[in-house]
């Protein structure tokens, strides 16, 4: 029953306009607070093409962050190695922190939905047939180790391998709110 209230939940968010009724300015700024939110309403919507990932609790939407990709094609995920990520519904699989990223939240990618996509592009020849899908899809912070710094994210400098990376404060916030199984839906 749950998965379907969220589907149909998801299917009316990606059809509704996400600006005109937000008050941007407050939904960046305002910390959200694990005690504050209930982890079972809670979905993530990121948005490729505004570089944004909008955190909803059942319907109302409660945060906003800047995020960034792989890289400036904002397309579809096609296989491994092409640095993009991945569109559809998926879910937290795991969350850990992490020495790299700060935090990782993986993805269940690739998922039924992202297998049937890859076999259809395989068999339309728009992907060869020794290709592979990729996986290991996250949310995460930045990699200060290797020079990426939060500035990465403001500045919109898309650095991952199809992750979706965020400050390190901030996914260190989102962290804190989600738990495993949060859906997660990836658009363009």
């Amino acid at each position: 029953m749950k998965k379907c209230c969220h589907y149909w939940l998801t299917v009316i968010l990606l059809l509704l306009p996400l600006s005109g009724f937000i008050n941007e300015p407050d939904l960046y700024n305002v910390r959200l607070n694990a005690a504050n939110v209930d982890p079972d309403k809670v979905f993530l919507l990121i948005d490729k093409s505004d570089y944004r990932l909008y955190v909803y609790e059942d319907v109302t939407l409660r945060k906003i962050y800047k995020v960034v990709f792989g890289n400036r094609d904002q397309t579809d995920k096609q296989t491994e190695g092409d640095r993009r990520t991945p569109e559809g519904t998926f879910h937290i699989l795991t969350k850990r922190v992490d020495k790299s990223w700060s935090r990782f939240m993986l993805l269940d990618y690739p998922n039924e939905s992202s297998w049937a996509k890859f076999h259809q592009r395989q068999s339309d020849g728009l992907v060869s047939a020794n290709a592979t899908i990729g996986g290991a899809i996250g949310i995460h912070g930045v990699e200060y180790a290797s020079g990426i710094r939060d500035s990465y994210v403001d500045s919109r400098i898309n650095w991952t391998l199809g992750c979706i990376s965020m400050k390190n404060a901030d996914v260190n916030e989102l962290y804190d709110v989600l738990k495993v199984g949060t859906p997660v839906v990836i658009r363009r």
